[in-house]
């Protein structure tokens, strides 16, 4: 009767514990807490969207790509999300000319300034950047097609 108790109670806190719904996925080593994409939303227009403005009226208005147009040309040359966080990360994080992807947008606004992010903070942008479509200015198609 003891046995079967104490089976009786593993058993529950193991079906708990794996459905506790708390975004945080169990491994052989420890609890790994899964990123929620709307840290990687706001990070990204608390930080990035000062300078990678969605709301200027005309590219002359602008003093940084749009991070749509940064996805777009990371995305070709890095087309699956862990290429694509590692080369975005490691550009934000150490932004110089010599490892510069875009190198039209260095030339026109010279090399972004380093940032006061953390590489969790900007992997959660990257991660968000690359599986949510991205708000545009209302310019940046005609703008991208003529280019």
């Amino acid at each position: 009767m003891k046995r079967l108790k104490i089976l009786l109670v593993t058993t529950l806190a193991l079906l708990t514990a794996c459905s506790n719904g708390n975004q945080n996925k169990n491994i052989a080593m420890g609890v790994v807490e899964i990123p929620n994409e709307n840290d990687g939303l706001k990070l990204l227009q608390q930080n990035c969207y000062a300078c990678h403005s969605v709301t200027s009226k005309s590219h002359d208005e602008i003093i940084a790509p749009p991070m749509v147009a940064i996805k777009r040309r990371y995305k070709r040359s890095y087309s699956t999300e862990e290429e694509f966080v590692t080369a975005l990360t490691d550009w934000v994080l150490d932004p110089i000319e010599e490892n510069a992807l875009m190198f039209g947008a260095v030339q026109n606004f010279k090399v972004m300034p380093k940032q006061p992010l953390n590489k969790e903070e900007v992997t959660k942008i990257a991660i968000f950047m690359f599986n949510n479509e991205l708000e545009k200015p209302s310019w940046f198609e005609n703008h991208f097609n003529e280019e």
